[in-house]
């Protein structure tokens, strides 16, 4: 079975990873979110390419779920020593990875023939696309602090702003990456990793022409949201903020134009009943993934559900 997966952040890296020792190296396709690129001191940084692709690699710091493992920290320090920025931590070996991300594109290599080479270096055996080659920066619109790049909003403020909206700026103008609508093509459906469906699944999706597809092939998606709270990140505190109940029903309707599976943890088994109402067919399981062995476990259930739905 060929799969294509829509991933950002570290719960759409982990089961990608899972699906990943699961499927042969052929049958994959990770379509991974850039609109948390952006650029500081100079250099070009991709938070969820990066984590997806540490991750697939086996080289993501396992206590945090991105950056490196073992990683240091004596540039970044002299860095605030010297009066710089302190709020966006960079370890060593980070700063290798957008040093020389940032060189190729001034040369004028596409991001996606970097993410490439990279992952080559890395040993990383699946296919790793950027949504798009263009830059689609997302914009947190907010009650008390306006508009914020994400990075402002996610790390420098900690996501306290409160928030009212999104948008992705240079979205109508952005083409998919090469590789995109074949791998798409050739596969026997999608899957949605349990990333935040407003910040790691939507840019994917905004991409013109990317929703078209994603509509003529068979979806499943896994919540990012478990017993009301995301495992990672701000996606419950997003949906509760827009007025929106932060639970997995409330994501299965995200998706709902186009999905055909959706996979909930066992402490929201409740909510199957009403999923399954709606048109979608639901598959209950322990969602959580803590340890490598749980992404496998996951990905090779989500992988039995699909082959049945798909």
């Amino acid at each position: 079975m060929k799969i294509v997966a829509l991933a950002g952040g570290v719960g759409g890296a982990k089961l990608a990873d899972g699906l990943a020792q699961n499927l042969a190296a052929e049958d994959l396709t990770v379509i991974v979110n850039v609109g948390d690129d952006f650029t500081h001191m100079g250099l070009y940084i991709c938070p969820d390419l990066d984590t997806v692709c540490y991750t697939l690699a086996g080289l993501a710091n396992p206590d945090t779920g991105w950056g490196r493992s073992g990683e240091s920290w004596t540039v970044y320090d002299h860095v605030v020593k010297l009066g710089g920025p302190d709020w966006f931590h960079l370890g060593d070996k980070d700063i290798a990875t957008h040093l020389e991300r940032t060189r190729l594109l001034n040369e004028g290599k596409l991001l996606s023939e970097i993410v490439a080479s990279f992952c080559k270096t890395w040993g990383v055996p699946v296919n790793v696309l950027p949504v798009s080659n263009d830059p689609i920066p997302t914009i947190v619109s907010t009650k008390d602090k306006g508009e914020l790049s994400f990075q402002d909003y996610f790390v420098r403020n900690r996501c306290e702003p409160v928030v009212t909206g999104f948008r992705f700026a240079g979205i109508e103008n952005a083409t998919l990456t090469p590789g995109i609508l074949d791998a798409i093509h050739a596969a026997d459906g999608i899957i949605i990793c349990p990333s935040n469906p407003y910040v790691s699944i939507a840019p994917i999706l905004s991409v013109p022409g990317m929703m078209d597809e994603v509509k003529k092939k068979k979806v499943a998606a896994v919540s990012p949201i478990v017993g009301g709270k995301a495992i990672k990140g701000p996606a419950a505190k997003m949906f509760q903020e827009m007025g929106i109940d932060a639970s997995s029903v409330e994501v299965a309707r995200q998706y709902q134009d186009f999905l055909t599976g959706f996979i909930l943890d066992t402490v929201d088994s409740e909510y199957a009943g009403e999923i399954q109402r709606s048109g979608i067919i639901s598959l209950v399981t322990n969602t959580v993934m803590q340890t490598i062995d749980d992404r496998k476990r996951l990905a090779s259930e989500v992988l039995s559900f699909c082959e049945g739905i798909f």
